[in-house]
């Protein structure tokens, strides 16, 4: 299913009452352990539901029967899971959201819609993580023993290893990103519908282009980038910022990644674009930055990378951009997605995103940034402003999803990664990034995560008139 595909309400015409088939664990002890065991996780996890589906109408159907929750009406949020294998329930049970992705993910489960499963899930929230989270917290342990003999060995825990581990190849984000390959939030106006006008008035060529552009061109106007000015850039991407500040702004850029594939291609585009001598791209670690950094560039930038550096590293990650920033007339900007202030913490549990996509990545909030830049640079830096752009990011995204649907080929993506000449491997790659777009963009419509741009200038320089 297409993270793309919009919510659709499909009336059931029978609908039975909601419940289960129960049966006693006395009779339940003359089954295998594990048919013993999914009928446990199945009826736990279903008796749940029943109290936390209160918004929206859920409709399971597995082997057993079909199952229905929340209120049908027309025009709702109506989602149906159809559970191809029992699996499921061992996986929800024992790993919650991040089970629902992996059975996603390798087939387990049919979904009607992404979109709308993880809108249940958000309209929700409150009564399945009091309810569900703990119920699945009490009863996993009864079968925590049993995971590696049911699930650790089989061919589609191994399929899930595999995905995991994959480095992300550039032809895979040629396929889905836009010419100057920003892997980061657009920023959408009227001229293109705004952040609704892909459902509103249908997509059109080249609008992800122009969203792209004008955001990369936002980032440096909020930087006051002037043609001779020296940019330092964390987080290289495939070089889209340095060669526009270079192009069209007439910037020198020093920029930094830590991806072989990606500086090898940065620099093709570079040398293409005519801008070797104004653009080196650095394999370096940011914390290695070398000494004749120091006091060396007017302006910071950083699109979304901080979300790989860590709570951890955050005042040393400032306290670096204090060195190599001069000490007056100079600006830092970084985006980030982010936690609101209500749901950020240092120690962030694994879920699909830190186990699928980005290893070990941490979001921060847009207080815990200010803080540190604050601390680390002693308070040479003013904050100048912050803007929140989550709302922008669910288009982003749609985008993503249809150029994908477009794009990606078996063989295109195989060519790095021959194991995906498998044609389950591939369904289950391409479906991870499926369910990446569904659920990021569910997170940022509803407000789950969010998406700052915050800028600081020196202590003492003066601040921008701004005015409409």
């Amino acid at each position: 299913m297409s993270s793309t595909q919009s919510t659709t309400c499909v009336h059931f015409a029978s609908p039975s009452k909601n419940g289960f088939a129960s049966s006693s664990l006395l009779s339940l002890s003359t089954f295998s352990p594990r048919s013993w065991a999914v009928s446990f996780a199945r009826s736990s996890i279903l008796a749940v539901l029943e109290n936390a589906i209160t918004v929206g109408h859920l409709t399971i159907s597995d082997s057993e029967g079909t199952y229905y929750y929340g209120k049908y009406h027309k025009g709702c949020n109506d989602v149906h899971l159809h559970i191809v294998n029992d699996n499921f329930w061992f996986r929800i049970m024992l790993s919650g959201d991040l089970g629902f992705s992996e059975a996603y993910m390798i087939g387990d489960v049919q979904v009607s819609s992404l979109k709308g499963a993880m809108d249940i899930w958000l309209q929700n929230q409150s009564g399945m993580e009091d309810t569900l989270s703990s119920t699945i917290a009490k009863i996993s342990s009864a079968v925590s023993s049993l995971y590696n003999n049911l699930l650790g060995q089989t061919r589609s825990q191994a399929r899930l290893n595999a995905i995991a581990s994959y480095d992300q190849s550039n032809e895979l984000f040629k396929a889905f990103l836009s010419k100057e390959m920003m892997y980061s939030c657009a920023l959408w106006s009227e001229a293109e519908g705004g952040v609704r006008g892909d459902l509103e008035m249908g997509p059109s060529p080249g609008d992800l282009e122009t969203a792209q552009l004008r955001k990369i061109r936002h980032v440096l106007r909020a930087a006051r980038v002037k043609p001779g000015h020296r940019i330092l850039e964390f987080g290289s991407g495939w070089g889209g910022l340095a060669i526009e500040a270079a192009k069209s702004f007439g910037c020198e850029v020093d920029t930094l990644t830590l991806s072989i594939e990606q500086k090898k291609l940065a620099e093709e585009r570079i040398k293409e674009a005519g801008l070797e001598s104004r653009i080196r791209v650095h394999l370096l670690d940011y914390r290695e930055i070398p000494a004749e950094f120091e006091k060396a560039f007017d302006a910071f930038v950083s699109v979304e990378m901080l979300e790989h550096v860590g709570s951890k590293y955050y005042n040393l990650y400032f306290k670096l951009v204090d060195f190599a920033l001069k000490s007056k007339n100079a600006t830092a900007v970084v985006t980030a997605s982010t936690f609101p202030e209500s749901r950020y913490s240092s120690y962030q549990a694994e879920d699909f995103m830190r186990k699928y996509m980005w290893p070990n990545s941490c979001l921060p909030s847009a207080t815990a940034l200010i803080t540190a830049a604050q601390t680390a640079s002693q308070g040479r830096f003013t904050l100048e402003g912050v803007e929140n752009h989550a709302a922008h990011y669910p288009r982003t995204l749609r985008e993503w999803g249809r150029r994908l649907e477009a794009n990606l080929t078996q063989d295109m993506i195989a060519k790095d990664y021959p194991s995906l000449h498998d044609q389950s491997d591939y369904a289950a790659f391409k479906r991870k990034w499926q369910y990446l777009f569904a659920y990021a963009g569910a997170g940022f419509s509803k407000g789950y995560i969010t998406c700052h741009m915050i800028t600081f200038i020196r202590d003492n320089d003066a601040p921008i008139l701004q005015c409409d």
